[in-house]
């Protein structure tokens, strides 16, 4: 029993003894003293090795697009050309202009945002808490309470109600000239060449099949095949789905197709028209003409630009040009 006791294990733990019978051999004081002595270690597996520590990180930290934008309009696509000649496909936001109507303060809301609102909604389809939400005059029970009880009102912006409200994060206090009640447009926020997101709800396409839906292929037009040719098909089989006999979460299968949040990353902003409040974005975007869209800096890596990608095929094809001769 000593020799047990002075061998390691392989991982270096301490032994572990779930139960232990002194009477079932002969041991001295000190030998007993050593094995009563050794710390219990919850045992798993076929092994019996001990269970795998929990992680030392629980959950990667969560990144924020803490930047502010704007709210507009998609209004359509176009081309244009460059001084070169070069075409340009490129999509027209009317963005903005955009009041703001609330700040949020680290002290008294425990994060930093700027509320935003856009395009005017007529008052007499605004219901009265939107109008109050805006009115710096306005006659409440509510407001007249809270100021005999000395509670501090927050700034309104004095403006008509909003259509559409949005907040954007911020990670810091924002700029000291963005106040309530202040008009955002276009070229206060953002500049030729930069990388935006635009975010918007895609067209709806009702219920689609599998062949409209995810791009499946069919079943065979011909040779046996009857009333099944737009079908997916079996998908429950025992490859894909070990046997289990039902579905598994996040199939492929016929529904509910577009009317979804997409988010496009990383376009370019060609130009920017102050005077109509116009964004010329290089691609396509999400949604409808007409339709609601977000527009903020990309959190994400500027792309190369056309001299940085010539300098880079320039180089590689200079380092391959290289000969070595071969040992003969």
């Amino acid at each position: 029993m000593e020799k047990l006791l002075a061998r390691k294990p392989r991982d270096g733990r301490p032994w572990a003894f779930g139960t232990l019978q002194l009477n079932s051999f002969p041991l001295d004081e000190s030998a007993a003293a050593r094995i009563i002595t050794v710390p219990l270690q919850p045992i798993s597996g076929a092994r019996g090795r001990p269970p795998r520590r929990p992680a030392a990180l629980a959950a990667w930290p969560k990144e924020l697009n803490v930047a502010l934008g704007l709210l507009g309009t998609k209004v359509g696509m176009t081309q244009i050309f460059d001084g070169a000649g070069k075409m340009a496909p490129v999509t027209v936001i009317e963005l903005g202009p955009c009041p703001v109507l609330q700040i949020r303060t680290q002290e008294r809301d425990k994060y930093h945002a700027v509320q935003l609102g856009f395009k005017d909604k007529p008052r007499r389809k605004a219901i009265r808490a939107e109008r109050g939400h805006v009115a710096a005059e306005f006659v409440s029970k509510r407001r007249e309470g809270m100021k005999q009880a000395g509670v501090q009102i927050l700034e309104k912006a004095d403006c008509e109600p909003q259509r559409y409200i949005q907040e954007f994060r911020l990670d810091a206090p924002p700029p000291a000239d963005i106040k309530v009640g202040a008009i955002l447009t276009a070229d206060q926020i953002f500049k030729e060449g930069q990388h935006i997101d635009v975010i918007g709800t895609s067209k709806g396409r009702g219920y689609a099949g599998v062949m409209k839906r995810h791009n499946f292929q069919g079943m065979p037009a011909a040779h046996g095949a009857k009333k099944v040719h737009r079908q997916a098909g079996s998908t429950a089989s025992m490859a894909s789905n070990r046997g289990s006999g039902r579905p598994k979460k996040g199939h492929k299968a016929a529904g509910q197709y577009g009317n979804a949040q997409v988010t496009i990353r990383n376009l370019d902003v060609v130009k920017i028209d102050k005077e109509n409040n116009l964004l010329l974005v290089r691609g396509a975007i999400p949604g409808p003409n007409g339709g609601l869209v977000v527009v903020r800096p990309t959190n994400k890596k500027d792309i190369p630009t056309d001299e940085a990608r010539a300098a880079a095929e320039k180089a590689k094809k200079k380092g391959k040009g290289v000969k070595v001769e071969k040992k003969k």
